[in-house]
């Protein structure tokens, strides 16, 4: 089960895990994790992988690096004179293996990383190594990731609707990969998989990202930490002085505080939410 709170005021901490945020895609909440890490500091900032979307800044000839992306990437230069920022690759910025290892001023880019926190080590990475579709036939990856961008359409246009109709916004794509059950499976599965290679590291937890589900929680002795991402859960990892772990959430829409009130006119919009979850899970 996932410790998890909303994120409601500034607050320093000892680290920041955020990961996926996928600057150069359309589906990229970059302005959103920009307000996150400025109404957020830290000791150590670790960036989990797939910053950077490599693969969708060269498929097509549309421009998609806008000047929010930018902004990130500037607060990040910012903020390395007071923070220490480590870097992981992932299978979507793969590029960065031309240059892994590098360090220059305060910001450190590699594969993987041992975080310290207290008497516990914990070991770091993205994750995607241990996927054998992304790490040994990356074309077919590719075209899983135009699957996932048609997913993430639909919710577009989904959402743009609930939002005419004065509805909050529901991520209806994190909902269809909840209701497929090889999604779930494979989650459970990546799970089993890079816990077992962090007890093979003799670490006591792993930190990772990659499939865009955050999570807090223990596999027997070993503590399983995701980051999550910033295109549907925006979410992101925090530790205190005490070695504590929470995973946070900004909200970009706070139902929390705007508790919906259902009545007979909002069934029709229910029963069409489950008909479009079941299609499209079919589909997949």
């Amino acid at each position: 089960m996932t410790n998890r709170r909303i994120m409601t005021s500034v607050k320093h901490h000892r680290t920041i895990v955020i990961s996926d945020i996928h600057l150069g895609s359309k589906w990229s909440k970059a302005k959103e994790a920009t307000r996150f890490l400025k109404e957020n500091t830290c000791d150590t900032l670790i960036l989990c992988g797939d910053i950077i979307d490599g693969w969708c800044l060269v498929r097509g000839k549309k421009a998609k690096w806008k000047k929010k992306h930018t902004k990130f990437i500037k607060l990040l230069l910012d903020r390395q004179h007071d923070t220490k920022i480590i870097y992981l690759r992932g299978n979507h910025d793969d590029f960065l293996n031309r240059v892994i290892p590098m360090k220059f001023q305060n910001i450190e880019i590699v594969n993987d990383y041992v975080h310290v926190s207290g008497e516990k080590r914990y070991y770091v990475l993205h994750g995607d190594v241990f996927d054998s579709v992304t790490s040994r036939f990356r074309w077919l990856s590719q075209i899983g990731d135009v699957g996932y961008s048609l997913l993430l359409w639909v919710n577009r246009i989904y959402n743009n609707r609930r939002l005419k109709k004065g509805l909050p916004y529901y991520s209806l794509s994190k909902e269809i990969k909840h209701k497929v059950k090889a999604s779930v499976s494979y989650i459970s599965d990546f799970e089993k998989h890079i816990v077992e290679i962090a007890r093979q590291k003799k670490c006591e937890g792993v930190i990772c990202g990659h499939i865009h589900h955050p999570e807090n929680s223990y596999y027997e002795d070993i503590h399983y930490l995701n980051s999550g991402d910033w295109v549907e859960s925006l979410s992101a990892l925090t530790e205190d002085y005490d070695g504590n772990w929470e995973v946070v959430f900004y909200p970009s829409d706070d139902v929390s505080a705007n508790p919906i009130e259902f009545n007979e006119s909002d069934s029709d919009d229910m029963e069409e939410e489950a008909e479009i979850i079941k299609t499209v899970s079919l589909a997949f």
